[in-house]
């Protein structure tokens, strides 16, 4: 019995509901930035059908096409639906709607070309935060659920399978050699390909990138022991995460935004509401401003018995 306990423990862990609460609004808003930055072309591509190519979750759902009042609607149903979901308005309903407009304009802007895995853990995201369903305190909550521990789990082991998927991926398209990929020169090939920034410098260290394909090839498959750290073992794992991809984008151009926007399902932003609190009234102290539940006292004031 206390085996199962602690499955359930592990699997959907207590955790404050602000955590999630913030974390919400983070990814709510992330939506409509990815919309612009990142998959950013469904509209213009679906004025091109001749060129789409439907994913296999599309054939699954037998999808339409997309055409352009389609992805205008998507367009807007998204950016009405991450407004009010980031608001904590409406949680369920509008986070499952944003989570299925989002998952097919994904799908839509992948279906011309190459598919990014950097949207996984954030997709699963949109999936399973409108689960924990409303959160009367938001950001203040002082209460803790296994609701909310359960769709952070779930988040996290995305995110460290964006990883190790990537990892067996590149064993599979090896011949499911262990040594196929970092033994190539998928790193120098890339880097031609993109000859930007760092990478540019790189390309005169042969060794070297070898060296880095090696050890970016066994952090792949080893990155699951994060769902077992804990503390600073964790903030470290975490900390070589983001810096790993720091350095894509200095030497690839190639950034995972959704995926490293995830990895605040690890972090106890719980402790985010209260420094706000604490910024704001220290900014008040410092300006002389009060908040308005404190009356400022006018020098002409006389106290109410006529003494003073």
């Amino acid at each position: 019995m206390s085996g199962s306990r602690q499955l359930v423990g592990w699997f959907a862990p207590l955790v404050p509901e602000s955590r999630v609460a913030i974390f919400r609004t983070i990814c709510y808003l992330f939506v409509i930035l990815d919309m612009h930055l990142i998959v950013r072309d469904p509209i213009p591509l679906s004025r091109h059908p001749e060129l789409y190519r439907p994913l296999l979750v599309e054939r699954i759902f037998s999808l339409p096409p997309p055409s352009a009042p389609l992805t205008i609607s998507l367009y807007v149903i998204l950016i009405v639906g991450a407004l009010l979901a980031a608001a904590q308005r409406l949680p369920r309903a509008a986070g499952f709607v944003v989570a299925a407009a989002f998952t097919w304009w994904t799908a839509i802007g992948m279906s011309y070309g190459k598919v990014d895995h950097d949207h996984l853990a954030f997709l699963v995201a949109l999936w399973v935060l409108p689960t924990v369903g409303t959160i009367p305190a938001g950001w203040a909550s002082g209460q803790r659920s296994r609701q909310a521990g359960w769709a952070l789990k779930c988040i996290q082991i995305a995110v460290v399978f964006t990883y190790f998927l990537s990892g067996l991926t590149k064993i599979r398209s090896g011949g499911w050699s262990l040594t196929s990929w970092p033994e190539s020169s998928i790193l120098m090939w890339a880097i031609v390909r993109r000859p930007h920034g760092v990478g540019q410098f790189l390309m005169s260290y042969p060794g070297l990138l070898h060296l880095m394909q090696w050890f970016s090839f066994t952090a792949e498959l080893t990155a699951v022991v994060v769902l077992w750290l804990r503390g600073r073992a964790l903030l470290a794992a975490a900390l070589f995460w983001l810096s790993f991809h720091v350095f894509t984008v200095a030497v690839l151009y190639i950034h995972f935004a959704p995926t490293v926007i995830c990895w605040l399902a690890f972090a106890p932003l719980e402790r985010f509401g209260p420094w706000v609190r604490r910024v704001v009234a220290g900014w008040r102290q410092r300006t002389g401003r009060r908040p308005a539940r404190h009356p400022v006292p006018v020098l002409s004031d006389q106290a109410v018995d006529g003494s003073g």
